[in-house]
């Protein structure tokens, strides 16, 4: 059966899914979570949430799905045991070392791969079912049809997003929040840097071509799709920072549709909830060009009418829809908003009305334009009936009872609920009844009265043996049963260590530390070349999210874990920043696979690579193999979604070069033949003076983009003079960033 996961940023959250039809719920703790700024979870909330949910048949997920640097690996491990102790059913990891500590330690918690992991192919997903994994959340990028595929050829589950908020760049592939706020988004803190206005800017002609929302995603909205969804074994709603309002409903509706069907009014009560208008995703091949919305970041609400008079501070407003008293609306006046909640609302006599279906008034001071559009953002009646529905109770479970009461004897009365038996035996001893025994109608009347539990009385065997039985008896019976019943299946959950193996050490012989490089163009590999670097990335790179793999010779920079499995019999490897590696345990585990080096992440400073170099010494009696990118723009986004083609200058790619631009700087626009598109950070990062002092590392990593011959020479000759310890001249005048990701933490 199809799984309809939904999510809880809170307790509220988590009933209001519950109790709209979710089969299990994904959510976060304090720590280790990729939402870090909603209310999440601590233990003792948790334990809550894990007896309520698990009552219900309901199971839960936590996400710990953020990179995990070397000093916190003992409080991973820690917060993972106590999972394991109160019985959580999986945990949603993007890190090697946290995927490793659930596989090589719990029977039966399941490790379930993120979308941070950015795997989109069967190459990546048999890796994982190898690895130990027990689904793989496959990235939103991949098509119905390669989901299908890959479910049938790798027999493991999957689970996919189909409704929600989507990233513009591929999920665990951005950089951008990390490296110019310093909040990470693979560290749960992203900071939407996405949702930003920016201006487009032809740079070839110093050319504006507008200023926009131009990397702000819609929506996904795959209701309509539902039935190719079906045998797709989890259906993940996305909503972790939404209110509970907006949870209970989108999984109404989704639980509507998988087990009847929903109307076209269900559908449009989908964008009665906070929606930034909807897509089909890349999942049901929508086109990139039309997957953002590019007129505002956030809440669109529904266009009902618009300004259609102006009288004074009076404005008529012409619905298409009805608007009620308590709505709230916003009204768009050149390309700004006025936001107002409908406290008074008037017909034409100036009468004050609850509800308008034609034509009403509202008084403002601010001034609007006639032609002006409204949205309603908030229907307040709707709102209501969804606050009614929070805490119902979504399937209630059959007890059947078995009632023995005879005279001078102790009432028993023999349960089945959930699959268990529970046998209750009453402290009193029953009378004779003189005139009325005890009927089977009275002991159903007082048995029944479940409302306030998640049982519904289904069978009740009784004999009429005259004896009495007081209400208050079967009152103090039913409780009990109840009682003892949620106790079995609870206790039943726990769940079970496995005992600890021993693994082989790897290490490797330090070597003095030398120069590599990664190059966009054959002059630049060229001047490499000819500066006598002997490892240089371009044709032997194999990016993380790759469409296809086809035959290379020699050694590999690999990106991404799909191609590590491809390759990893055929090519020797390397792997590359964009696995997100920060800790000993990762590099590990990635070199069991093959791995010859392990590029280290851009968003590790220099006292964490210490401590990882350290625990690795300490772990295999030896040095790992690493090596560490230190000059060059980092990669800020890969994306599927072209901002060109939005801004229809498709195919320009060729000939013009473009950027895009806030206040704070401008970042460079790549694209490549397959069109996707890499946004590269506006500022350099040179940590070329740092050389002499980084320790521990095997390979330093020149990444040029855009750089020239001339350039690429300069910028050699330092970092090998560096590297020698001798002084050497600037490199040539660039906006430069210093700190990165060595000098300061990213939280």
């Amino acid at each position: 059966m199809t799984e309809l996961l939904a999510p809880a940023g809170s307790m509220e959250a988590l009933k209001a899914s519950i109790s709209n039809g979710c089969d299990a719920i994904y959510l976060g703790m304090q720590k280790f979570g990729a939402r870090a700024y909603s209310s999440n979870f601590d233990m003792e909330s948790l334990k809550e949430a894990v007896a309520y949910a698990h009552l219900r048949s309901v199971k839960i997920y936590i996400t710990m799905n953020t990179i995990v640097f070397e000093n916190e690996i003992p409080e991973m491990k820690a917060q993972m045991d106590e999972l394991n102790a109160i019985g959580v059913d999986g945990i949603i990891v993007q890190d090697l070392a946290a995927l490793d500590y659930i596989v090589e330690n719990f029977i039966d918690l399941e490790a379930h791969c993120s979308t941070q992991m950015g795997i989109d192919d069967l190459d990546g997903t048999l890796l994982f079912k190898e690895l130990g994994a027990k689904r793989v959340v496959l990235s939103r990028e991949v098509e119905i049809e390669k989901v299908k595929e890959i479910k049938k050829a790798a027999k493991i589950p999957l689970e996919i997003f189909v409704h929600g908020a989507l990233c513009v760049s591929y999920s665990g592939n951005c950089l951008m929040s990390g490296l110019i706020g310093y909040r990470s988004g693979n560290r749960g803190r992203c900071v939407g840097s996405c949702r930003k206005e920016y201006e487009l800017i032809d740079k070839t002609t110093d050319t504006i071509i507008g200023q926009n929302y131009i990397l702000s995603t819609k929506d996904l909205n795959t209701i309509d799709n539902i039935e190719d969804l079906r045998e797709i074994d989890s259906l993940k709603i996305e909503g972790r920072m939404k209110e509970p309002a907006y949870v209970a409903n989108v999984v109404s509706k989704y639980r509507m549709a998988l087990d009847h069907k929903v109307t076209e009014k269900d559908k449009e009560d989908l964008s009665k909830t906070f929606n930034r208008t909807f897509t089909k995703g890349y999942l049901f091949h929508e086109d990139p060009k039309e997957i953002t919305n590019i007129l505002r970041p956030n809440n669109f609400g529904i266009e009902i009418g618009r300004i259609s008079k102006i009288i004074k501070d009076t404005y008529e407003i012409r619905l298409t829809r009805p608007l009620n008293q308590n709505d709230i609306i916003r009204i768009s006046h050149n390309n700004e908003d006025v936001i107002l909640s409908v406290v008074k609302l008037y017909d034409k006599d100036d009468n004050l009305i609850n509800r308008a279906d034609d034509v009403c008034y509202i008084k403002l001071k601010e001034k609007l334009s006639k032609g002006d559009l409204v949205y309603l953002t908030k229907d307040y009646s709707y709102y209501k009936e969804l606050e009614s529905s929070l805490e119902n109770e979504f399937r209630r479970f059959d007890l059947d009872v078995q009632v023995h009461a005879y005279p001078d004897s102790n009432l028993v009365i023999e349960a089945k609920g959930f699959g268990f038996d529970y046998l209750y035996e009453g402290d009193e001893i029953l009378g004779k009844a003189i005139n009325n025994p005890t009927t089977k109608e009275q002991v159903i009347k007082q048995l029944s009265r479940l409302n306030d539990t998640i049982f519904e009385l289904k069978t009740v065997d009784y004999e009429d043996c005259g004896a009495f039985i007081p209400a208050k008896l079967l009152n103090v019976a039913r409780r009990d049963i109840v009682q003892g019943l949620y106790d079995l299946k609870l206790n039943s959950q726990k769940k079970r260590t496995k005992a600890r193996t021993t693994k082989d050490k790897i290490s490797f012989i330090p070597e003095k530390p030398y120069l590599t490089a990664s190059v966009s163009t054959k002059e630049q590999y060229d001047a490499c070349v000819s500066r006598g670097i002997k490892e240089i990335y371009f044709e032997n790179v194999v990016r993380r999210n790759q469409i296809d793999y086809t035959e290379k010779k020699g050694q590999l920079l690999i990106g991404g874990y799909g191609g590590i499995h491809h390759y990893r019999t055929t090519n020797p490897f390397v792997t590359d920043y964009s696995l997100n590696v920060v800790n000993s345990t990762s590099c590990y585990e990635l070199y069991k696979l093959g791995a010859k080096r392990v590029t280290l992440s851009y968003e590790i400073n220099k006292n964490q690579i210490e401590d990882l170099v350290t625990a690795y010494h300490v772990e295999n009696d030896g040095a790992p193999a690493l090596e560490m990118i230190v000059y060059g723009r980092a990669p800020m986004m890969f994306t599927k979604y072209c901002p060109l083609k939005k801004m229809n200058q498709c195919g320009e790619c060729k000939t013009k070069h473009y950027e895009i631009q806030d206040e704070h700087g401008s970042f460079p626009i790549i694209t490549h033949d397959d069109c996707t598109v890499t946004i590269l950070n506006g500022k350099t990062l040179n940590l070329l003076d740092e050389l002499p002092s980084i320790k521990g590392i095997q390979a330093f990593r020149l990444n040029f983009t855009v750089e020239s011959k001339e350039q690429i020479m300069d910028i050699i000759n330092k970092a090998e003079s560096k590297l020698n310890g001798k002084s050497s001249q600037t490199v040539f005048n660039q906006e430069i960033d210093t700190r990165g990701h060595f000098n300061k933490e990213i939280m």
